[in-house]
């Protein structure tokens, strides 16, 4: 890896633990709660006492941008975990057995994907109510078929191995042969998608909390801060930018990790230099 390259995961796995910590930490470096409100000093500019101002309700917008970290990253954090371990499973599974167990989850892969994954989150999060928990369950739903088609193109990949080939002559079983010799070999790539697919799925929830569908106020989430904040663009932009910038930053920050991690584990995008 060359020198102008070695600072990409660095500055990406920085900027994600710096807004992680600033999101665990919230309880005790927030000045002031988030749901404290002051209407007698609505809008108000930065001062010593509240460095980014007040919102349309008088509230801390720094106060109110450290706890948003906490609830769009944790969104993003448990979504990946959920997405990545069920996806990888099922599509190992599938590719390891093949047959009919295949060509169902082939099926039910290819019809997720014919439907754009944030108009089924929409659909989902609208029938079962606005809710953090419901709203990580309807981008897990949808979160899964990326890790699936990955587990599964990759598995079929190592079973002409001969290591596989040796390994099941010698009589290895099923399981074995999965968390033994395939697993292992899956573990690159799927951290790979794992990082792009973090900043993904925070950008997917702030798109929801933008269209009212996140967690319910008066919680913060980024989302939700843009939201409110487009509606003072011209008088407060600020309200907008912070938790614009907030996303922007986080969403960066994941995409620099998992473009680091694909050209050091690439070894064709190692050699020709491949970095985006």
């Amino acid at each position: 890896m060359s020198l102008g390259r070695r600072p990409a995961l660095g500055v990406g796995a920085a900027l994600l633990l710096g807004l992680a910590l600033a999101g665990v930490a919230a309880p005790w470096i927030a000045p002031y709660p988030p749901e404290q409100q002051d209407l007698g000093n609505r809008l108000t500019d930065p001062d010593a006492a509240h460095p980014l101002g007040r919102d349309d309700l008088g509230r801390d917008l720094l106060s109110r941008a450290i706890w948003g970290a906490r609830i769009s990253l944790l969104t993003g954090v448990v979504v990946v975990l959920i997405s990545g371990v069920a996806g990888v499973l099922i599509g190992s599974l599938a590719g390891l057995a093949g047959g009919a167990l295949d060509a169902c989850v082939v099926g039910v892969i290819d019809l997720l994907l014919s439907f754009p994954g944030v108009l089924l989150a929409i659909a989902l999060v609208a029938v079962l109510g606005s809710h953090l928990a419901n709203l990580i369950l309807a981008l897990c739903l949808i979160g899964w078929v990326g890790y699936a088609r990955l587990a599964r193109t990759l598995v079929l990949g190592l079973k002409g191995r001969p290591f596989f080939e040796a390994a099941l002559s010698a009589g290895s079983r099923p399981g074995r042969l999965l968390v033994t010799h395939l697993l292992p070999n899956l573990l690159g790539p799927v951290l790979v998608q794992a990082s792009l697919g973090l900043g993904a799925v925070i950008l997917a929830e702030a798109g929801l909390s933008f269209l009212g569908l996140g967690v319910p106020p008066p919680a913060p989430s980024w989302g939700s801060m843009l939201r409110a904040g487009s509606q003072n663009l011209l008088d407060a932009p600020r309200l907008a930018i912070v938790p614009g910038a907030a996303i922007f930053l986080a969403v960066l920050g994941a995409n620099l990790v998992g473009e680091a991690l694909a050209e050091r584990l690439d070894p064709a995008r190692r050699a020709e230099g491949v970095f985006l």
